[in-house]
């Protein structure tokens, strides 16, 4: 049977809007809901969520489970990943151009979830180099990248985030505490960059700075050895991560 649909004045399709409706309140639950909370959330009818959710479950989008709670199903899974190769993709010519002018490995990581994801990397030519796996998930608090990310939210959010995920020291610089991330935050938000000081490991420094305008909270950044990345380096990458970032932005936003 056809089901009557109505557009929004953004050109959008309103079903194909409150099913994705659906999924964020998911998510933003830790991944599994409750009908009752998807009302809530969403203010739609339990019969219109109920159609959503048949269309999602059958195209594996979401699952029920035994005791009727719906969960993020597997095929998100295979967009996830085919999204995050995307968006590499797109920003691995401006990532190359930030290892030519400054020859230290450049990264891009997002979100996801309460960890920052690596999404692509161009690697130094140097012999000693910084290496991080794309796809790696790490902590948001001792990263330059995650670091930068937690920048761009709220104190409320950005404790919210670490606290869930717990705040190990990955070495002796590590922040461990909310307090002091946040106080961190604060002045990364107004010199406009981060810096991952000996936090991850110990003889690596690391600059980073935020996405404008990203669909999701984004990061690039700059690593490598202190004896290379001192100050003087940070005043040359600051300026070139910034017009990288607006680049990335630039292209993440076109319109076709």
């Amino acid at each position: 049977m056809s089901e009557i649909v109505t557009t929004t004045g953004a050109g959008g399709v309103q079903s194909v809007e409150r099913a994705f409706d659906l999924l964020e309140v998911i998510a933003a639950s830790g991944g599994e809901a409750m009908l009752s909370e998807l009302a809530a959330a969403t203010g739609l009818a339990l019969p219109t969520i109920h159609r959503l959710l048949r269309t999602l479950v059958a195209t594996g989008y979401v699952r029920q489970l035994a005791n009727r709670r719906y969960v993020l199903g597997p095929g998100l899974i295979r967009l996830g990943e085919g999204a995050s190769r995307q968006l590499g993709a797109l920003a691995r010519t401006h990532l190359a151009t930030l290892v030519h002018q400054l020859g230290e490995t450049a990264n891009m990581a997002v979100l996801d979830g309460d960890r920052v994801l690596y999404a692509a990397q161009v690697p130094s030519r140097h012999s000693m180099r910084m290496f991080t796996e794309v796809g790696r998930r790490a902590h948001l608090h001792d990263t330059g990248v995650g670091k930068a990310i937690l920048a761009q939210l709220t104190d409320a959010a950005a404790r919210a985030l670490v606290t869930g995920a717990g705040m190990p020291a990955a070495t002796a610089q590590s922040f461990t505490t909310p307090e002091d991330l946040l106080q961190d935050l604060a002045l990364i938000r107004v010199r406009g960059y981060a810096i991952d000081d000996n936090e991850q490991e110990i003889g690596v420094r690391c600059f980073a700075m935020s996405v404008p305008n990203a669909p999701t909270p984004t990061a690039i950044s700059v690593s490598g050895p202190v004896s290379r990345v001192d100050d003087a380096f940070g005043e040359r990458a600051v300026p070139l991560l910034r017009a990288a970032a607006e680049a990335i932005s630039h292209d993440l936003n076109r319109v076709p």
